[in-house]
């Protein structure tokens, strides 16, 4: 997947063009520098990789929801879960909690603010189309990883899967190579 910028059309030189620009893209120095569109992008590839989470984790929540119901055992006034099906309702609650911590990693990260200086913003440009093209390799891993997850139809074999489509997702992995960019670009 190949992520592209979108330049604006009418940047250029005059009164009039700028005035246009302005019209049409809004007001503000940064908006129109290329880094301001790459945090823009990084903001919303996250943000897409938070839901693609979301999905994920709601998924496996009504897949629980429905293995407990389906193994229930009366008890008195309530029924609680079978005790050979606790074993595989733990490991759907775990994986929903991996999911959530993953989506918090990704909401809490931020980007660096680089130094205004004219050569820092030279080098913060590559960093952040660098950090975007990896935020679309995330992206990819994602997606897969939701419609496998998506593809489990049953809480017993999404207990049984989910912790190696985790692991295939290589979220972990991809998300250190970012901080180990990102950590490289402040310091």
């Amino acid at each position: 997947m190949e992520l592209k910028v979108i330049t604006n059309p009418i940047r250029g030189t005059g009164p009039a063009r700028g005035l246009l620009s302005n019209l049409f893209y809004g007001c503000g120095y940064n908006f129109y520098r290329c880094e301001g569109e790459l945090r823009a992008d990084d903001l919303l590839i996250r943000g897409k990789l938070a839901q693609l989470l979301r999905e994920c984790r709601e998924h496996l929540r009504l897949l629980e929801t429905a293995f407990r119901r389906e193994h229930r055992v009366p008890c008195g006034d309530s029924a609680l879960l079978h005790p050979t099906a606790v074993a595989t309702a733990q490991a759907l609650l775990g994986a929903q909690r991996d999911l959530q911590v993953m989506e918090i990693t990704v909401h809490t990260a931020a980007l660096p603010q680089l130094a205004r200086i004219h050569q820092r913003n030279r080098e913060e440009r590559g960093t952040l189309e660098q950090v975007v093209m990896l935020d679309g390799e995330v992206v990819l891993a994602l997606v897969t990883l939701r419609d496998a997850v998506a593809r489990l139809d049953n809480g017993a074999a999404a207990a049984a899967k989910v912790a190696s489509l985790l692991g295939a997702s290589d979220f972990s992995a991809l998300w250190s190579r970012r901080a180990a960019l990102l950590s490289g670009a402040a310091g």
